[in-house]
């Protein structure tokens, strides 16, 4: 096979960041996605439908010209979110989801849940309205290990939080280990898992083998080759609750590169190359369009879009850039350590 035809993708995971950064992100996701999730964990972060309404705005106004992109908003959890805020927000269309921040689990997560009983009521209405959850699945007790977080918050938060409101529809987002995949694919309800592109593509090994390699990190950290493996066979399964959440999250070089890095990779611009790349591998390149293009829209209640795109395999690798430029400086597109064929056309 050399060529590919899929309807057009959607990103179920995505930081556009805001102001400048926004300005010269936005284009590599607009140029192959149809739709993405948008994650709040701004600076101050999106907590109300008024914050929303106005992030969505200065989305727009940075769309490329003529541009069918459509930003699919979330509100930021926190104790003090208000259930009836929420629920004005999804009856006008606004929000698509909400978004679980641990407090401290990763960037900009320091307004997050700590006391998860506080949130009941909120939780409890969105059940109740068939608004979805998006999950960043990890604890952040410091007594538990960082390559251990994803297992310990299936056991002793995600559970007892699915059992406690049986009717929420909820996203595990950017699942990194085989309990995960195993939790999602087993669960009984409302239930999909988003897998990232990078973590396809990466294991630990690639960010400490050799000498540290700050652009492979991100949160929740890339784990051993075995839940790479697990990963892998989970997205190309064809299983309708895997699907695509690049998790593409632009940081400068700076802030990369620093004494206390920042986590993240950025994806978006070569991310259905590296897919087909990893889907061919797995001889499942007829299962692609499921994970990109299929399984989200229908989580989400959604219709999948009617306007395709072609990936075509070519003799020579793609030329992609090693870095977007920014008014804020460089940031680096994830280098996924060989060369890559498929492109789209």
């Amino acid at each position: 096979m050399t060529t590919l035809t899929l309807r057009r993708p959607d990103d179920w995971h995505l930081h556009l960041r805001d102001g400048a950064m926004l300005a010269a992100v936005l284009p590599e996701t607009t140029r192959h996605f149809a739709r993405a999730i948008i994650m709040p964990n701004l600076v101050p972060p999106v907590v109300r439908g008024t914050d929303a309404a106005a992030y969505r705005a200065r989305i727009l106004a940075a769309l490329p010209k003529g541009s069918p992109f459509t930003p699919l908003m979330t509100l930021y959890l926190t104790e003090d979110t208000d259930p009836d805020d929420v629920a004005a927000a999804h009856a006008s269309g606004l929000i698509t989801a909400v978004k679980l921040y641990p407090a401290g689990a990763t960037t900009n997560s320091a307004s997050g849940v700590t006391d998860f009983d506080k949130v009941r009521g909120v939780l409890d209405r969105m059940a109740e309205i068939g608004l979805p959850l998006c999950i960043h699945g990890e604890v952040t007790s410091p007594e538990v290990d960082i390559f251990d977080r994803e297992q310990v918050f299936l056991d002793t938060v995600l559970d007892p939080l699915r059992r406690a409101t049986p009717g929420l529809t909820v996203t595990l987002e950017h699942i990194t280990t085989s309990h995960g995949i195993d939790y999602v694919s087993d669960a009984t309800g409302k239930i999909a898992g988003t897998i990232t592109t990078h973590h396809l593509m990466i294991n630990r090994n690639h960010i400490l083998a050799g000498g540290i390699r700050p652009h492979y990190y991100c949160l929740p950290v890339a784990k051993r080759n075995t839940h790479q493996q697990a990963l892998r066979r989970a997205a190309t399964s064809g299983n309708p609750r895997f699907f695509l959440g690049t998790d593409s999250a632009p940081h400068t070089d700076p802030n990369k590169l620093s004494a206390c890095g920042c986590a993240g990779c950025f994806t978006a611009t070569n991310t259905l190359s590296c897919l087909a790349h990893v889907f061919e591998e797995e001889e499942a390149l007829d299962r692609l369009e499921g994970f990109t293009s299929l399984h989200g829209p229908a989580h989400y209640g959604l219709p999948p879009n009617d306007a395709t795109l072609t990936l075509t395999k070519q003799a020579s690798p793609v030329p992609y850039p090693t870095q977007i430029a920014t008014d804020e400086g460089p940031v680096t597109l994830f280098d996924p350590g060989h060369p890559l064929f498929w492109q789209v056309t």
